[in-house]
């Protein structure tokens, strides 16, 4: 195939879950694991965990940039380019549209009953994910111990990031000195937290508004919850955005498909319109590309070096580790009563036992199940 062959693939496979990826971002890379790994076979399950277990580690969206990664692998920097873009603009184009409905109205649109289904559905999505990469990711008795102490920490609410490196400082000193390894590996630059100082603003216009979320997507770990401390942090105390259309643009950014990020859109064009839709998604988004950009090519040389390739597979387990608390985390805000244990038990079946069925069938499946248990 093509170089313009393989960047139409990546534009339709990446375009494709951006339409369908609900669920934040364990279900987002269970369902890129089953197009990527499983179906089209464009890497090896080894190195898309190690490319999820390096990317858990700087800033940004982490399933936004494991498309970039998977289409840099397979279409080159211009994969990574158009993969990002095509996953991203799905969500973007129904949040501005939201966002444009919201400045008309000064309300949403209910679309719950459609969402409804869709939360027990992606618990199984990402079960199945877990299972798959868990099995890769599980060397040895040791890496096992170690998934289970990340779980346990990650269930009690320490920090993503802390635990990941740790477990990837203690995977790499443990087997190394187990090995005998120590074989003085060249040192990598780490990844720097971009630090872009906030200037004082007295009035609001759409450089401004890029300039503000590039500096919350150069520094930003975590959930759209923790999107929501910077924001309301960098606008609301401001001046620039009440607290209830914050809210309402997180609300937005949850229960749409593709990144959670795509908030910024919504609130980009509250506060300067169109155009600062498009800065707010640019600011956000940008740094996220110069990462993955600047990442890629050193994971492959990162698992050639012994040392830290024990620390690649000690953060690969402790990632599954965290999707599995993240599982758990979930579970107990989506299986509520019956209609959702219902849509769970069948999401199950057909990921783990009855059939083989693509994730994008059972979301648009359990979307439209769950609004018919919504009329009940």
């Amino acid at each position: 195939m093509g170089e313009k062959g393989k960047l139409g693939e990546v534009a339709s496979v990446f375009f494709k879950l951006g339409v369908i990826a609900f669920g934040g971002p364990a279900a987002h890379v269970a369902m890129m694991e089953e197009e990527i790994v499983n179906k089209r076979k464009w890497m090896d399950r080894q190195h898309f965990l190690d490319l999820m277990g390096i990317t858990n580690l700087i800033p940004g969206p982490n399933s936004t940039e494991m498309t970039m990664h998977c289409g840099q692998e397979r279409a080159g920097v211009p994969g990574l380019f158009v993969a990002g873009f095509s996953f991203i603009l799905p969500a973007v184009v129904i949040t501005g549209t939201l966002a444009w409905l919201y400045s008309l109205y000064g309300d949403l649109p209910n679309l719950e009953p459609w969402i409804y289904g869709i939360k027990p559905a992606v618990l199984a999505i990402i079960a199945g994910a877990i299972f798959k990469l868990g099995k890769k990711a599980l060397k040895g008795w040791e890496l096992g111990i170690l998934g289970i102490f990340v779980l346990v920490a990650s269930l009690l609410g320490v920090n993503e990031i802390i635990a990941l490196l740790t477990a990837g400082v203690v995977g790499a000193f443990y087997f190394s000195a187990k090995n005998k390894l120590f074989d003085n590996p060249k040192s990598i630059v780490p990844l720097f937290l971009l630090q872009i100082p906030t200037a004082t603003i007295a009035s609001v216009s759409s450089l401004k508004v890029f300039w503000t979320f590039l500096k919350v997507g150069s520094v930003l770990y975590g959930s759209g919850y923790v999107l929501f401390a910077y924001l309301d942090a960098e606008l609301v105390t401001t001046g620039w955005l009440t607290r209830q259309q914050l809210m309402d643009a997180v609300a937005v950014g949850q229960f749409t498909p593709g990144p959670v990020l795509s908030t910024a859109t919504f609130v980009g064009y509250q506060l300067t319109g169109f155009w600062g839709a498009v800065a707010a998604t640019i600011g956000i988004f940008l740094p996220s590309f110069l990462f993955v950009l600047i990442l890629n090519p050193l994971v492959p040389k990162m698992r050639r070096s012994k040392v830290l390739g024990f620390f690649l597979d000690s953060v690969n387990v402790a990632s599954v580790s965290v999707m599995a608390g993240v599982l758990i985390e979930m579970s107990k805000i989506s299986l509520l009563n019956w209609a959702e244990v219902t849509i769970a038990i069948i999401s199950f079946l057909l990921i783990f036992g009855l059939k083989k069925i693509s994730s994008m069938w059972i979301v648009l499946g359990s979307s439209f199940l769950g609004f018919l248990f919504s009329l009940i």
